[in-house]
């Protein structure tokens, strides 16, 4: 676990990086007390440039987010190679507890990527202190704008895969958990690790009036009941089960008072995947069953379904290449192959699609907490021990160490 510090193949050792953990975790607590949402995040990128400053990086802030993208040009010459945190913060009051909660109304670092952040810090303060060993250059991106924003795309579109000049040969990333596993646990797999993420807004139109007489109206409100029923079962008998796919209602709106029929209804939803095909025929089937359902109740329907986030698809190769490099930095029982993908979705993903690579999953559930009963990312409770931090840097410097020396035959 995180404190037991031995010798490692590479380039650094367990030491290295836990002489970094009180510089982390200051970091850390300091972005989870001032989070910030979407795409436009000033005073996180401006403590990520203060974290940075004084490193031999090459630094450069996006146009259209607030991005910080970093390029470490090592000693010989060679690829370069891609690291990835996320930024942003979740509108969610935070009801933790902790002595550095939030002191933003509605906003929380409820999926760790305050730890994202630092550990990303970490590791670019791992690799500079041995850039003249380094096979290459390490591209290191802050991005905003992940939770719904696309920060990814926009970062794509603005340069940050051809910052080092070439485009990455690999990329990684790395996602904390509060829950499931004890702190430290890292898993990974090869393919399909995370769902595509895809959602739809619905409005009802119909004609309203008094409650006791709805044979005069356009009710909206059992066409919209009737859709939110119907689509679970229209995706459970049409989608196979071996490649499923998950329909969430989350918000239905309608109406103002018990006897009065609105004119007006509303419901959002969000679709979840885990290939192209099925991703294609949901949308098909969520438009049929809603223009459907609308035309029975002789309601309109404005609907607008958006692809969002693509699945997140790990190359086969990195996925195993990051497997093995977490086995050799904490062990065999800190490091496994998940047996199955996860619903959530990253906009990692989009970079994914551009470059070979993986994503890997950590777990910082606190030592006071059971991971079986947790409470998970997102949650206002959710909570992730800062103890992983060091751990987080060490495997994202020698992920980039040892794929850019494998890139070159060492």
């Amino acid at each position: 676990m995180a404190g037991c510090f031995v010798m490692i193949r590479g380039m650094f050792t367990l030491d290295d990086a836990a002489e970094l953990a009180p510089e982390l975790q200051r970091l850390r607590r300091d972005l989870h007390r001032r989070p910030e949402i979407g795409l436009d995040l000033p005073r996180t990128r401006d403590r990520i440039l203060t974290a940075l400053d004084g490193l031999p990086l090459e630094v450069a802030t996006g146009e259209r987010l607030s991005s910080v993208t970093a390029v470490l040009r090592g000693g010989r010459p060679g690829p370069s190679v891609l690291l990835r945190a996320d930024m942003d913060a979740l509108p969610v009051q935070e009801d933790t507890g902790v002595d550095y909660s939030s002191q933003v109304a509605g906003a929380m670092h409820a999926c760790g990527h305050d730890l994202h952040v630092a550990g990303l810090v970490g590791a670019a303060r791992l690799l500079a202190d041995r850039r003249h060993d380094l096979a290459g250059d390490v591209v290191f991106m802050f991005q905003p704008g992940e939770e719904g924003y696309g920060g990814a795309p926009i970062m794509i579109e603005e340069g940050v895969l051809d910052a080092a000049g070439s485009r990455p040969i690999a990329a990684y990333a790395l996602h904390v958990f509060s829950t499931m596993m004890p702190a430290g646990i890292i898993g990974t797999r090869p393919g399909t690790l995370l769902a595509a993420s895809d959602s739809f807004d619905v409005t009802i139109r119909g004609a309203g009036g008094h409650g006791s007489s709805p044979h005069v109206t356009r009710d909206p409100i059992p066409a919209m009941a009737e859709m939110i029923l119907a689509l679970q079962t229209r995706v459970a008998r049409a989608i196979n089960v071996l490649d499923p796919a998950v329909v969430t209602v989350g918000s239905a709106h309608a109406g103002s008072a018990r006897n009065v029929i609105p004119e007006t209804a509303q419901l959002q939803g969000t679709v979840r995947t885990f290939s192209e095909q099925t991703r294609h025929d949901v949308r098909e089937i969520v438009i049929e069953t809603i223009e459907g359902i609308a035309k029975a109740h002789r309601v309109e329907v404005d609907l607008d379904y958006r692809f969002v986030y693509p699945v997140t698809d790990n190359t086969a190769t990195e996925a195993a290449f990051a497997l093995e490099t977490a086995v050799d930095l904490f062990g065999e029982m800190r490091a496994f192959e998940a047996p199955q993908p996860l619903a959530g979705s990253e906009d990692f993903s989009f970079v994914l699609n551009e470059v070979g690579g993986a994503m890997l999953g950590m777990s910082a559930c606190p030592a006071d907490r059971d991971p079986a009963t947790a409470p998970m990312n997102h949650a206002p409770q959710a909570a992730f021990d800062d103890v992983v931090l060091p751990d987080a840097a060490l495997l994202l410097a020698t992920l980039a160490t040892r794929r850019l020396a494998k890139a070159g035959g060492a």
